[in-house]
C-alpha cells in the first residue's frame, strides 16, 4: 500500500533586506518574502536584484524558498517595467511572486509561481476558488477570518496552499480596502506608501454631539499573535504561517522566526503526518521571547470569534515588558526596584511608564548603577534642551516597563542560530582504496573515492575512533553527522590529512547533488475556458488601476468595472476604510451587547458616530448584518490639488472606469 504523502507546513518570514533574509533562513524559516527594486507594498523596503540572488542562493541550500513582493496596483505606464522585473527575478532564481494587480496576469510573464497578496482581500470561498482557478498557487487569507470561515475556504480550494498571518502588526481595515491614507495625504496604501492615519488619536462623538471617547487611538489595534492557535489553524487547512514585518530589524526577525519555528517543530514532531517544507533543524543560543520585539500587546483577533480587547487605544507605541517600580526620585536621577535579582538594568536601555492622562512616556538610560539587592539608580539620557523635571508624572510608586533591552540586543547581534541538515556518513573500502558516501535527511546521496593502498592499521581500535571523530567534523558546513559508519573488513591506515580532504570532497559533492536535485516551484495553469468572477460589477474597491486589469476582469465575465480610488473618480464621501473592527463594540455600545441590559445601554442603536482628529472628520457607519464598520470621508481638496499638479508636471496614463467590453 503506497505511503500517504505528508502535509508540509511552511513558516514564512519577512525580510527588509537580504542579510535579514539570510538570518531568517538560519533561524528556521521555510520561506522568506522580500521586496524587489520596485512595485512592493512597502516602498522603503526595496532590494537590488543582485542582493535577492544572493539570498536565493543561501535559501536554496536548505530547500527553502524566496518570494518577492510585486503587490502594488500599477499604472498603465508601469506595466512594462513590472513585466521586465518579473523576468529578472525569475532569472535570479526567485521561487514566486506575491501579486495584487490582476493586470500582471495579462502580460507575458515567466514560468514563475504566483501567490495572491493580502491586498487581494480574500474573505470568501468564492473569491479564493476564483484565484486558484486563474492560476494562483498560494494565497494569504484575510486576517479577520475565524476558524470556521477558513475551513469553508479550504473545502473549495484544494490545489492552492492557504496562507495566514500569525504574528505582527494588524491593519485595522481589510487589506486592500483602505484609502484613508491616500485621501488624507496622497500616499496610497495600495501603492506601498501608507501614512498610517489609523494610528492617530481620535475623539469619538455620537449623533447628539456627546463625546464618547476623547483622544483615543480607537482605530489602532494590538498586534497579531496566533502562538496558541497554530494547531487549530493547521487543522482548519492553513499550510503557510506568515510573520508580518518587512520593516522589522534583524533582531526582531531572528527572535520571532525562532519562536514560531520552535512551536511548529513541536507540533510536527508529535504528528507524523506533518513535515517541514524545507530541510534542516535549528539550534539557538537564546530562548525566543517575542515580547521583546516591538509590540502593542497581543491578540488572536477574530480566529476564535470577536473579542472586545483587540484595540491598542491608549497608545500605538511599544510599552515594553515590566521592569519594576520607582522607589525614589532625586534632582537628576531616580531609583528603581526590579524585584528580581536576575533582572539587570543596562546603560542604553529604554524605560517607559504611563502618565496620569494615560499617555505613554519614556526615557533612555544613560547610566544604570546597582545599589545592591534588586535596586538600581538611573541617570536618564535626556534629549537636547530637556530637563529632568520635564519627565512627566515620574513619581515613587510608578510602574516601569522596558521597551529596549541592550543585553538582549547585544545577544541577538551575535550569531544566534545554527541550522544543520542531518546526514549519514559511511566510509567503505573499495578495491583501489576508500569510498566516502553521504546521504542527507531527504535521501539525496553523494559519494567520492580516494585511491590508496589498503594497509592494516597498527592500532585498529584507535584508527576506528579516529575515523569516526574526523568524519563527524562538519562544523563549517550546513550538515550535521547523524550517523557515522565504517564498512570495512578491518580498519586500514589512512592519514588524517587525507581523511579530512576526503570528507571535504564528500561534503562538496553532497552540496552539488542537492543543488542538482533542487526543483523550482511549478506555475499552475489557469482553468480554461476562463472561470467567471463571483460578481459582475466592480466598484473602486476592486483597485483596478490599469487597462490590463480591466481586461482581465472583463475576460472573466465582469460587466461594469469601476476605477481604483487612486484614479480620483470618487471625490465625494465614500467608505475610506472597511473593517471588521467595530468601535461601538470595543466601547461596549453595540446593540448586540445591550440585549437584555436595562438602562442606557439597553436603548443604544447602531447609529453613526463621528471621528475627529484636528480638522479631519470621518463618519462611522455600521453594517450589522456582516458585522462591519465603514469609515466614511472624502478626498482632501488640498491633497487632490497637489496630486493633480503632479500629474500635469509628469503626465501618466491610468485606468478610467467604464463598462467592460
Amino acid at each position: 500500500m503506497p505511503a500517504t504523502p505528508m502535509t508540509r507546513l511552511e513558516l514564512l518570514a519577512p525580510a527588509r533586506d537580504a542579510d535579514i533574509g539570510i538570518e531568517a533562513i538560519n533561524h528556521g524559516a521555510d520561506a522568506v518574502y522580500i521586496g524587489g527594486p520596485g512595485f512592493g507594498a512597502r516602498d522603503k523596503a526595496g532590494n537590488a536584484i543582485e542582493d535577492i540572488a544572493r539570498l536565493v542562493r543561501h535559501a536554496h541550500r536548505f530547500n527553502a524558498r524566496i518570494f518577492v513582493t510585486l503587490n502594488t496596483i500599477l499604472r498603465d505606464d508601469e506595466l512594462e517595467g513590472a513585466r521586465t522585473l518579473t523576468w529578472q527575478l525569475h532569472d535570479a532564481g526567485v521561487d514566486a511572486l506575491i501579486v495584487q494587480d490582476m493586470g500582471l496576469l495579462e502580460l507575458d510573464l515567466p514560468p514563475i509561481q504566483l501567490h495572491a497578496s493580502t491586498q487581494t482581500d480574500i474573505r470568501t470561498p468564492e473569491k479564493a476558488r476564483f484565484l486558484q482557478d486563474v492560476g494562483f498557487s498560494q494565497m494569504v487569507l484575510a486576517r479577520e477570518l475565524d476558524l470556521k470561515q477558513i475551513r469553508a475556504i479550504r473545502e473549495q480550494v484544494q490545489h492552492a496552499h492557504l496562507e495566514f498571518f500569525v504574528h505582527g502588526a494588524l491593519c485595522v481595515a481589510y487589506s486592500g480596502q483602505c484609502f484613508i491614507s491616500h485621501a488624507m495625504t496622497g500616499r496610497s496604501a495600495n501603492r506601498g506608501s501608507c501614512s498610517q492615519e489609523c494610528r492617530q488619536p481620535f475623539t469619538v462623538v455620537d449623533g447628539q454631539g456627546r463625546v464618547v471617547a476623547h483622544d483615543k487611538h480607537v482605530l489602532s489595534l494590538k498586534d497579531n499573535d496566533q502562538s496558541a492557535n497554530l494547531e487549530a489553524l493547521i487543522d482548519a487547512g492553513i499550510r503557510s504561517f506568515k510573520i508580518e514585518g518587512r520593516y522589522k530589524d534583524m533582531a526582531t526577525v531572528k527572535n520571532v522566526t525562532a519562536h514560531y519555528r520552535t512551536l511548529l517543530d513541536a507540533i510536527i514532531d508529535r504528528r507524523p503526518e506533518l513535515a517541514r517544507s524545507s530541510d534542516g533543524r535549528c539550534r539557538y543560543t537564546f530562548t525566543p521571547e517575542p515580547e521583546q520585539a516591538f509590540n502593542r500587546g497581543g491578540t488572536d483577533y477574530f480566529v476564535n470569534g470577536r473579542k472586545i480587547d483587540i484595540g491598542a487605544f491608549d497608545s500605538p507605541k511599544h510599552a515594553g515588558m515590566p521592569l519594576g517600580e520607582v522607589k525614589r526620585v532625586g534632582p537628576d536621577s531616580f531609583d528603581v526596584d526590579t524585584g528580581d535579582a536576575t533582572r539587570v538594568v543596562n546603560n542604553g536601555d529604554a524605560l517607559t511608564w504611563w502618565d496620569r492622562q494615560g499617555e505613554l512616556q519614556g526615557v533612555p538610560v544613560n547610566v544604570a548603577t546597582p545599589l545592591g539587592g534588586t535596586a538600581w539608580r538611573i541617570e536618564p539620557n535626556l534629549s537636547k534642551g530637556q530637563q529632568f523635571s520635564d519627565l512627566k508624572d515620574l513619581f515613587p510608586g510608578t510602574a516601569l516597563n522596558r521597551n529596549r533591552d541592550m543585553a538582549w540586543e547585544r545577544l541577538l547581534a551575535k550569531p544566534s542560530a545554527d541550522r544543520r541538515i542531518a546526514v549519514d556518513v559511511t566510509l567503505a573500502q573499495v578495491a583501489d582504496g576508500f569510498e566516502l558516501s553521504l546521504k542527507d535527511e531527504t535521501g539525496v546521496k553523494a559519494a567520492v573515492r580516494l585511491p590508496h593502498a589498503l594497509e592494516p592499521a597498527r592500532n585498529p581500535q584507535q584508527a576506528e575512533a579516529q575515523y569516526k571523530e574526523h568524519l563527524a567534523k562538519l562544523g563549517d558546513t550546513i550538515f550535521d553527522a547523524r550517523r557515522v559508519r565504517l564498512a570495512m573488513r578491518e580498519p586500514y591506515f589512512l592519514p588524517v590529512s587525507k581523511l579530512n580532504a576526503l570528507r571535504r570532497d564528500g561534503v562538496a559533492a553532497l552540496e552539488a547533488a542537492r543543488e542538482a536535485a533542487f526543483r523550482r516551484l511549478p506555475r499552475h495553469a489557469p482553468v480554461e475556458p476562463p472561470v467567471p468572477y463571483p460578481d459582475d460589477t466592480l466598484t473602486y474597491l476592486a483597485n483596478v488601476y490599469n487597462a490590463q486589469a480591466a481586461a482581465f476582469y472583463a475576460r472573466h465575465g465582469v460587466k461594469v468595472i469601476g476605477a481604483a480610488y487612486e484614479s480620483h473618480e470618487e471625490l465625494g464621501e465614500v467608505p475610506l476604510m472597511i473593517t471588521k473592527h467595530c468601535v461601538r463594540w470595543s466601547l461596549s455600545l453595540c446593540p448586540k451587547q445591550a440585549k437584555g441590559v436595562t438602562g442606557v445601554q439597553g436603548t443604544v442603536r447602531a447609529e453613526p458616530l463621528t471621528l475627529q482628529h484636528g480638522d479631519d472628520h470621518f463618519t462611522l457607519r455600521f453594517d450589522c448584518k456582516p458585522c462591519e464598520m465603514h469609515v466614511v470621508g472624502s478626498m482632501q481638496k488640498h491633497v487632490l490639488k497637489q496630486l493633480n499638479s503632479q500629474m500635469k508636471a509628469e503626465p501618466v496614463r491610468f485606468y478610467r472606469s467604464r463598462p467592460a467590453g
